[in-house]
């Protein structure tokens, strides 16, 4: 799966998790609302680092009760974490 495929399931996944609009979670993780919807569409890019700023925001506020999206391997922020 492509990065931005895996940045568009998580976020829509996110989005109906919590009940919010994939335009304001694009306000929140990418401060535009429209860049989601964007990407979707082909019509947008981003770079590597705002790929993984934007992923790990999304796996520091995933909803404890909810699983990560299967595919799409989760962040972490720290090598602590990642040897956990």
């Amino acid at each position: 799966m492509m990065l931005k495929q895996q940045l568009l399931l998580v976020s829509d996944a996110y989005s109906a998790l919590v009940g919010l609009s994939r335009s304001r979670v694009s306000t929140i993780v990418l401060n535009r609302g429209s860049t989601l919807d964007a990407i979707a569409q082909g019509r947008a890019d981003i770079t590597t680092g705002t790929f993984e700023k934007a992923m790990l925001w999304f796996s520091e506020n995933w909803p404890d009760d909810s699983a990560w999206p299967a595919g799409v391997e989760r962040p972490c922020r720290t090598e602590e974490d990642a040897a956990a």
